[in-house]
């Protein structure tokens, strides 16, 4: 069967959204182990050519990937103990004091010392038989635009964390409690630190390099099986990164490095406070100086990863919400232009057109829309959307661009995301009206809503189609991943093994045949 093309000759395929913190496996959390390779039998055996990851980047406060130390690095805690097992590197026996985890539920307390303990004891094993690996110097070397300041960075972060956890200082951050000739990164100060954490400096670059060894197989296994991997890029980063630290001027800044505005949302329809994020946010001006180098490189490292890139919270590469610093809610903020444009045009005049999805959700104005057509990128709908009466003057309302009668061939469907209910538990909340709008709209009064909206996002117009995998599961909010705005309990749900059979496999496979994906 010959592919659809839409206008902007992107062929109708669908697949599957589920971070790999999500996979099954023994050792607390989803990693690139043998269960990896499987999801990606799995996506193949039921048709799928797509698989949704998130960010990959090390997490910190509040486990999520949306919050990373590096926009460059990737999570040491997905790296498969096995696999270190069969290079030599750990032991069997070094499993044996392995705590006893729930397999369907990070327990990031529990799991993260036990697992930094283990990562630190192979690293520093693979330091002493294969310190001058070959491919470990080449790794070095091709990283080291980012890797030599990560490395120190996430160093001296362990110490000061370490030395706050034993004053009892919360909040510690590098702009707040580090020494400040460090904090500023005085070539005197870096020196001193370098010497003085050599060995944690050297851990921290071979968890990179076994990170990236690990995963880029996971990517060619994908490839060759005819599946491209969706990747994130957030559009802001976390005030205690490597990435601010390595670059203040880059920021809004003050000279200490705390920062003197920070992003977040208006208040709206869903908060009559708007949304504080805390992240710092870009001088634009800054940026457009030295022709946009550190978006360049973020985007070309990330494209090393990831084969399309979902740009998160796209509307704010148009403009942006600034707050104060040290202001409690969003209310007294203002609407600042960003330089979206200039940007988009010097990405594909370094990089070429690039494989990017706009998450054009929230807020959005006509130049949003502007600028996201103007580089024909596709944008978001969301499933749940369309029956919402939270959505305000577009519930339940014909012209609601989410109803898919309204959507466009160069788009991306959604039953739901990462940040939304399942659509189990999306529908266990729906109100009557709700209800009824949902029969009347769809025709359908059986009792499998569920897969109802997965035949609806499947069918639909919109090039590509992503499935959240709770979904195809048909799993309640137990199951969620995020709650936007919250701290604790997100990020923690992992589906087991039992989960995936012969029958779910057939179904999927034969709903995407049917409407040529």
């Amino acid at each position: 069967m010959n592919k659809i093309k839409n206008d902007y000759d992107l062929q109708r395929k669908s697949g599957i959204l589920l971070h790999p913190t999500s996979l099954p496996g023994k050792h607390g959390i989803g990693d690139l182990g043998k269960e990896a390779f499987e999801f990606i039998d799995f996506l193949k055996n039921s048709g799928q050519t797509l698989w949704q990851v998130l960010p990959l980047g090390p997490t910190g406060y509040g486990d999520s990937p949306y919050a990373s130390f590096s926009t460059h690095g990737g999570n040491p805690f997905i790296i498969s103990p096995e696999i270190l097992i069969e290079q030599g590197y750990l032991n069997k026996t070094d499993l044996k004091d392995e705590p006893v985890f729930d397999q369907s539920k990070i327990d990031f307390g529990k799991f993260i010392p036990w697992k930094k303990n283990l990562l630190n004891k192979a690293a520093i094993e693979f330091q002493k038989r294969s310190g001058n690996d070959r491919d470990f110097k080449h790794f070095c070397r091709e990283e080291a635009h980012w890797l030599d300041e990560y490395s120190i960075f996430m160093a001296v972060k362990e110490h000061f964390d370490e030395k706050a956890r034993n004053e009892g200082v919360d909040g510690a951050m590098w702009s707040n409690y580090w020494d400040k000739d460090i904090a500023l990164k005085e070539p005197k100060a870096l020196k001193k630190w370098s010497e003085k954490l050599h060995l944690p400096i050297e851990i921290n670059r071979i968890l990179q390099f076994f990170f990236f060894q690990q995963w880029l197989k996971i990517k060619k296994y994908a490839n060759d099986k005819g599946i491209q991997i969706i990747g994130d890029i957030p559009i802001f980063v976390a005030a205690d990164s490597c990435d601010v630290w390595s670059n203040r001027e880059l920021f809004l800044l003050h000279k200490d490095g705390s920062p003197s505005s920070v992003a977040g949302v208006p208040p709206d329809y869903f908060s009559e406070t708007g949304q504080l994020w805390g992240n710092p946010l870009y001088d634009w001006k800054a940026m457009e100086k030295n022709n946009f180098k550190w978006w360049i490189e973020r985007i070309r490292g990330t494209l090393k990863l990831v084969d399309i890139i979902r740009v998160d919270h796209f509307r704010g590469f148009e403009a942006f919400w600034q707050v104060p610093a040290g202001n409690t809610t969003a209310v007294d903020g203002r609407w600042v232009k960003a330089a979206g444009k200039k940007l988009f045009t010097q990405v594909q005049k370094i990089l070429g057109s690039l494989p990017i999805l706009a998450e054009d959700l929230g807020y959005i104005t006509e130049e949003v829309y502007d600028l996201r057509d103007t580089f024909k990128f596709p944008g978001m709908r969301i499933l749940q959307f369309a029956f919402d009466e939270a959505e305000g003057d577009s519930g339940l309302d014909p012209a609601n661009i989410f109803l898919p009668h309204n959507y466009i061939p160069n788009s991306v469907v959604y039953t739901g995301t990462h940040d939304n209910s399942t659509m189990k538990g999306w529908l266990n909340s729906c109100s009557h009206e709700e209800m009824d709008y949902i029969r009347e709209y769809t025709g359908y009064t059986g009792d499998d809503l569920v897969w109802e909206f997965i035949r609806m996002a499947l069918s639909s117009v919109s090039s590509y189609c992503i499935i959240p995998m709770q979904d195809f599961l048909e799993l309640d909010d137990s199951a969620r991943m995020n709650i936007p705005s919250t701290l604790g309990g997100n990020w923690t749900w992992r589906y087991t093994g039992d989960m995936i059979n012969s029958e779910l496999t057939e179904r999927i496979l034969k709903w995407t045949q049917l409407y040529g994906r």
